[in-house]
């Protein structure tokens, strides 16, 4: 099955780089117009040059995610010039040091909550008024392997994913009958700049991933990329509220 998105228009947040970067080439490569959000301008400008040199209609777009005006603002841009919205992948997101509950810092708390939770909320509500207006489109918010198991050290940047996987299920059923389906994909342990920072930090950490995951290697972006787009596409037409993992059989185990 050859999934298309030519004539369609597909928006990325965290598009700079890791799972974002290979989900706007993959979108871009299908035939769509993309725009690539990203709160790094700089990495931003490079990405989309890049495709914009590989002949891609792209329009990059900065924007701080936790901020509902500017997350509005990036999806009035995208209709301005593009005419509407297909599909959407809401992958922005961060990390924070791996704390004990108790010795968590509030502005930790606050930082991963503003990003991870309430940045998937001002997305999926910017998306939903422009496609809901249109009658169609999909979205695909991205949780974590840490939004279906839990993990020591990690309950805060949990509470962000599980609480995706909620959000995501009870839109998908506001909207289902407004011919809008959302999803949710839950990556494993993903080769991306983000990971590789985090096992810089915490070099132990790779010993206990790879002695619970099945197939001993970590994922490649694009591995996550290829699930969104099916997500996104005619394919996975009667699909709606799930959470897929992406994990190599990690939550399987």
């Amino acid at each position: 099955m050859r999934i298309t998105f030519e004539n369609k228009v597909a928006l990325v947040t965290g598009a700079a780089m890791g799972m974002g970067l290979a989900t706007a080439q993959m979108f871009a490569e299908a035939g769509a117009s993309v725009v690539m959000a990203d709160f790094d301008e700089g990495a931003l400008g490079r990405a989309t040059a890049e495709l914009e040199a590989a002949g891609h209609e792209v329009l990059g777009v900065r924007c701080d995610v936790s901020d509902e005006g500017e997350v509005a603002a990036m999806v009035r841009r995208t209709v301005d010039t593009f005419g509407r919205l297909d599909a959407a992948f809401n992958n922005a997101g961060i990390q924070i040091p791996s704390n004990d509950v108790v010795d968590v810092p509030d502005t930790d708390y606050e930082r991963v909550m503003a990003v991870n939770l309430r940045g998937v909320w001002n997305c999926m509500k910017a998306e939903l008024r422009q496609m809901q207006a249109q009658g169609s489109g999909a979205i695909v918010n991205c949780s974590s392997i840490g939004g279906l198991i839990g993990n020591p050290g990690l309950a805060a940047y949990h509470a962000t994913k599980y609480g995706v996987i909620g959000m995501t299920q009870s839109a998908a059923l506001e909207n289902a009958p407004r011919g809008i389906r959302l999803n949710a994909v839950c990556p494993g342990t993903i080769d991306t700049p983000m990971v590789a920072k985090m096992l810089k930090e915490q070099p132990e950490a790779m010993d206990v991933i790879m002695g619970k995951q099945p197939n001993k290697r970590l994922g490649r972006p694009e591995e996550v990329a290829a699930a969104v787009l099916f997500l996104c596409s005619d394919a996975a037409s009667f699909i709606l509220g799930a959470a897929l993992p992406v994990d190599g059989g990690y939550t399987a185990t």
